[in-house]
């Protein structure tokens, strides 16, 4: 089913079934035009078509394979990627990672000295205001055949989309336009909790419409995916709109840890650790994608781009690390890690080097090369020995054996969104946090299933005393680091433009620097805001 489903999705994207025209979001918030023909709608089995293109756009970038005919304009469109762009927005702002490249914009992110005119905060807007362009006009068209239950559940996987971008937007903008219809009438501005009630209603109200848990294709939303939604929503509402909803939380991760989707433990390629399985080549196969609650689906022939998986692989390779051991052709030597990570697995250092470095780790999840990298960073550009290299995905499957894409270029693992693993800490953080519902014992359980995973046995287990939130955000970040978490998560903690967390180059100082808070929101296009009267930009900027 994965395979196709990613085929329909690159024939799309192609332009082969609908046709795509997006150059006037460079002028709105969010695109009007229409993106299919009359007659994609004519039944369910053409409705499905229309569909894919929803996915596609959060996974490719245009209508011409990797490059050639994009979406988005005033970018490099490999860049315009949605995962790469929450990558580059969620963690090279952060203390996870930083890269060496000098594309403009791109090194105001770790030093955060961003304003309204960089291309990364602009590009992202763009990216998720035409997510929610698509959804509207797919709900609109689709909305004559919602009689038949095919298309009814399509219809709320379009709301559930919707949804996801709106969530997106109002962690990165706070107050956006919220556009639920297809116009040409610019926009007003909405509140983000107005914003927050929308989202709480839509994934609310599909809850039903959408199929039951593990009844969908694999790549496609199930209403496992409404619910760890929620979780995530209301985890952040307190710090998003001034109201603690951590029992809601504590609710929906409930449902969600109560659904088919369950902790991959499977070892597959007999290493000793069933979390790299997560992120191999293989993962839609090889029991990683029980874990996965959404996932975006990439294929080295079928769904080629220079961003999702093809980018954190290449990126992250250089120095003297083999790009063959990672399934591609080469390495684009981009990405490393800070000091600030490595240190989070500090518990777990097996041997150090003879400057008295951790080298190795009895943690699984502490995917670091160091042969010939530097422990501290002293230049962030064009040195990628400066600052320990991730290891984390791969191209290569469970056995050992490369991507489908013979040359190398292109990667075909899938990158999980959301996936039980986070759930699990949700539920964890909701229940410390005071929500009601929850169980600490429970809570203690379920970190431990966690670090058994990445330990390999119940050695380093923690007792319910150990659950503080500064080791649950830690915890986080050994968990989920390099996934699109880590810069919400620091916003939610209170430690993103605080001076009480430095890590190296924050704030552009070598041993970091605490800046204005008003870089816990990135601002409005300047363009858009500009254009659009009815918007007012963000503090600070």
């Amino acid at each position: 089913m994965k395979n196709t489903y990613k085929l329909l999705i690159a024939l799309l994207a192609t332009g082969t079934i609908m046709v795509s025209c997006h150059d006037d979001l460079d002028q709105t918030p969010i695109d009007p035009d229409s993106f299919t023909e009359q007659d994609v709608f004519a039944n369910a089995d053409e409705a499905k078509g229309a569909l894919a293109k929803l996915y596609a756009s959060l996974a490719l970038t245009g209508q011409e394979g990797p490059a050639g005919d994009a979406d988005i304009t005033g970018i490099d469109e490999g860049t315009s990627q949605y995962t790469r762009m929450l990558f580059s927005l969620n963690e090279l702002t952060t203390d996870n990672a930083v890269v060496g490249w000098g594309d403009p914009g791109l090194p105001n992110l770790h030093a955060m000295s961003w304003n309204a005119s960089n291309d990364f905060a602009t590009a992202m807007y763009y990216r998720l205001a035409q997510e929610v362009s698509f959804c509207n006009s797919f709900i609109e068209k689709a909305t004559p055949l919602n009689d038949t239950p095919e298309v009814a559940s399509f219809i709320a996987e379009a709301r559930f989309l919707r949804a996801f971008a709106y969530y997106n937007l109002i962690d990165f903008y706070s107050d956006v336009p919220l556009v639920t219809v297809v116009s040409t009438d610019l926009p007003e501005q909405n509140t983000r909790a107005e914003i927050f009630s929308f989202i709480e209603s839509e994934l609310t109200e599909i809850e039903t419409s959408l199929k039951e848990s593990g009844a969908n294709e694999y790549g496609r939303v199930d209403r496992v995916a409404a619910w760890a939604l929620l979780s995530k929503l209301y985890l952040n509402a307190e710090t998003w709109i001034g109201e603690a909803k951590y029992t809601e939380a504590i609710t929906y991760s409930n449902k969600a840890i109560n659904s088919t989707y369950a902790l991959n433990t499977t070892d597959a390629n007999g290493n000793g650790s069933a979390y790299d399985e997560l992120f191999l080549a293989d993962n839609d196969s090889n029991g990683a994608q029980n874990e996965f609650i959404f996932v975006l689906n990439f294929d080295g022939n079928q769904s080629r781009t220079y961003g999702g998986t093809t980018f954190l692989v290449h990126a992250a390779v250089g120095g003297s690390m083999e790009p063959a051991e990672f399934g591609v052709n080469g390495g684009w030597a981009g990405l490393r890690t800070t000091k600030s990570l490595v240190e989070k697995f500090q518990t777990s250092i097996t041997n150090s080097d003879d400057d008295g470095n951790p080298i190795e780790w009895a943690d699984s999840r502490a995917m670091f090369y160091t042969d010939g990298q530097s422990y501290e960073i002293n230049t962030i550009a064009n040195t990628f020995t400066d600052g320990y290299a991730i290891t984390k995905f791969k191209n290569i499957d469970s056995q050992g054996n490369a991507g489908s894409d013979e040359g190398g270029d292109f990667v075909d693992t899938d990158l999980p969104i959301i996936r039980v693993a986070e759930i699990y800490l949700n539920y964890a953080e909701a229940v410390v946090r005071g929500g009601s519902g929850g169980d600490l014992n429970t809570a203690t359980n379920y970190i431990n299933q966690i670090r058994a995973r990445a330990f390999g046995n119940n050695s380093n287990n923690v007792s319910s005393s150990n659950l503080t939130l500064d080791f649950l955000l830690d915890e986080r970040a050994r968990e989920l680091y390099w996934e699109g978490q880590r810069r919400t998560d620091l916003v939610r903690f209170g430690y993103f433009t605080s001076g009480s967390y430095l890590w190296p180059f924050k704030g552009g100082a070598k041993n970091g620097t605490g800046v204005e808070d008003y870089r816990n929101l990135f601002p409005l296009p300047s363009n858009i805001v500009l254009i659009n009267t009815n918007l007012t930009q963000n503090p600070g900027y």
